[in-house]
């Protein structure tokens, strides 16, 4: 961390009534799963509450967000969400931590759609107060005065928001780019950062995701002429994968359709639930409606383009489902040929490969942004990061939304922009802002927690510890039914999860449960009385039985039953 000396590493943000405090509890040294929070005068605001997803080294998780914990102790104090935009990395932990925070949110009209049918897939529709905000609209909350600020994503509505405090202005970005022509919704508002500017901005705290890059991201609609052109090559079905919530996206690829003569179809729960979103907040009014995937299964393939959810290789998605041939009314042939108007985002590697290996056995052709010009980010490019600095001049930058390279990448730019000081921080970080500039003055909790099933549960807990390593070494249940002395009254029975090949299972577990009841058996009269003695002694026989006859050294379980 840069800056000046951090004063304790106490959470001063409690007992400092003149202070503003940064404290990111996600999204920080990361990727996704943002989670900001703001505090001024004791009382607290978050901007942001989103989610990442589980990947191959976390089995069983498929949702994982900010450990809130920090912000549910101060609850009293929390005012309220402000969300950016819509993206799942940004409002899509608001449904599970929600009951936790109890607290209003504020949204834009799009974003606000979404939330709420977010909410009301778990029961929480009619909970969680929703004020809208319009777009450029300006409000309070408690000490914090906001204004939202239009820039241009990969989303509808996506807004830098500018915090006001007598401590001094911040200006939050969330995530942007600088799009001369994003096809749906306003462009950037840059009148009104360079106003901002001129009213004198005491830090920016601004995504880093293309920091490394060189240049401007490029355009929506300059994509739009790429795949109307890539699209009319073909004869057969054209499936093309893309992130649900680019609501331009879906307007070009329906353009492109209508271009050649083709309907276009969505294929995907979430496409349904963005569409619906765009239409009821006045998007794709001059999009015709798009088929079912049950109507598209009846048109010829040389007049279909399919819109697919599944561009990141997730196994229930509907071109993964496709792929297994395991889709109701969809199938693809050779012949046809699936687009991936999407970037790889990291972790998905291999997951994405494995989706395109099943459509390559398939006979289909594949294309990716390797090949052609399929996708354009939502981020900013280092010249977009330059336009931002030169318009709103902070006296503090503040990178986030990055891994550890982009916030170094992007600290060194705000540099050279002659930003006067620059924090690279990670989550946890506690950042007093005044107008001496900015310190890191402590530190606090940040972990994260996973939706399992019913519950959340701690990612580096015991509990999922313990199922990576059942995931990675196996498992092995031994279970003792013993009389009130503690003998044997039955042969212990042994369980291999995951262990050995079934056939090999009986014999293998019989003799393990020999070893197990030779333990016993050598154990004291007096001590048999005692189940940890028990437990003890069957674990270590069943440990060096499993060393032996395996060499695997998996998660063993003792359960002791006495009659």
């Amino acid at each position: 961390m840069n800056g000046r000396k951090a004063a304790s590493a106490s959470p001063l943000c409690d007992r400092d009534p003149d202070g503003l405090y940064f404290v990111p509890l996600g999204g920080s040294g990361e990727i996704g799963m943002n989670l900001n929070l703001y505090a001024y005068g004791g009382e607290w605001l978050m901007l942001d509450c989103g989610v990442t997803f589980g990947d191959d080294s976390q089995p069983g998780l498929d949702v994982v967000m900010p450990d809130p914990q920090f912000i549910v102790e101060r609850r009293d104090r929390l005012l309220g969400i402000v969300a950016t935009h819509a993206h799942e990395d940004h409002i899509g932990a608001i449904p599970y931590l929600w009951p936790q925070l109890r607290c209003p949110v504020w949204a834009t009209p799009f974003t606000a759609a979404l939330l709420r049918a977010k909410l009301a897939e778990v029961g929480l529709a009619d909970r969680v107060p929703i004020t809208i905000v319009p777009m450029s609209g300006r409000f309070e909350i408690g000490p914090f005065a906001l204004e939202l600020i239009t820039l241009t994503h990969s989303i509808p509505e996506p807004n830098a928001v500018v915090i006001r405090t007598p401590a001094g202005t911040v200006l939050h970005s969330g995530d942007w780019k600088l799009d001369p022509d994003p096809l749906i919704g306003e462009v950037s508002d840059e009148a009104a950062l360079r106003r901002l500017g001129d009213e004198g901005v005491l830090a920016l705290v601004c995504d880093s995701t293309n920091a490394l890059r060189p240049g401007s991201s490029r355009s929506e609609g300059e994509l739009r002429e790429s795949l109307t052109e890539l699209i009319g090559r073909y004869d057969g079905r054209v499936a093309v994968a893309c992130f649900a919530s680019n609501v331009a996206r879906l307007a070009t690829i329906a353009h492109a359709a209508q271009a050649h003569g083709r309907d276009a179809a969505l294929v995907g729960r979430s496409l349904w639930r963005i569409d619906k979103a765009a239409r009821e907040t006045g998007y794709l009014a001059d999009v015709p409606r798009f088929l079912t995937e049950e109507e598209a299964g009846y048109v010829p393939r040389d007049r279909i383009v399919l819109i697919c959810t599944g561009s990141q290789g997730e196994p229930r998605a509907a071109l993964s489902r496709i792929a297994r041939d395991d889709h109701a009314h969809v199938t693809l042939e050779p012949g046809d040929v699936v687009i991936f108007s999407s970037k790889v985002i990291p972790g998905n590697e291999k997951a994405i490969g494995r989706l395109q290996n099943a459509l390559a056995r398939l006979g289909v052709d594949i294309v990716t942004e390797t090949d052609e010009f399929v996708h354009v980010s939502g981020h900013p490019c280092q010249d977009e990061l330059v336009r931002m600095y030169q318009l709103v001049r902070p006296q503090v930058a503040i990178p986030v939304h990055g891994e550890a390279r982009h916030l170094a990448a992007h600290a060194e730019l705000a540099r050279d922009c002659q930003v006067n000081e620059v924090l690279v921080i990670e989550n946890g970080a506690v950042v007093r802002l005044d107008t001496a500039g900015a310190a890191v003055v402590g530190e606090v909790p940040a972990g994260r927690v996973a939706s399992d099933g019913n519950t959340l549960l701690p990612v580096d807990g015991p509990a999922l510890q313990q199922r990576r390593r059942v995931a990675g070494n196996g498992g092995a249940v031994a279970s003792l039914v013993v009389d009130r002395r503690g003998r044997l009254v039955a042969s212990p029975r042994v369980t291999l999860i995951g262990l050995a090949d079934v056939e090999a299972v009986p014999e293998i577990a019989a003799s393990l449960g020999d070893r197990v009841a030779e333990a016993l058996e050598a154990i004291p009269g007096p001590l048999r009385r005692d189940d940890d003695t028990l437990s003890e002694a069957a674990r270590r026989a069943l440990r060096r039985g499993l060393s032996d006859f395996l060499g695997k050294r998996p998660v063993i379980e003792i359960q002791v039953v006495r009659l």
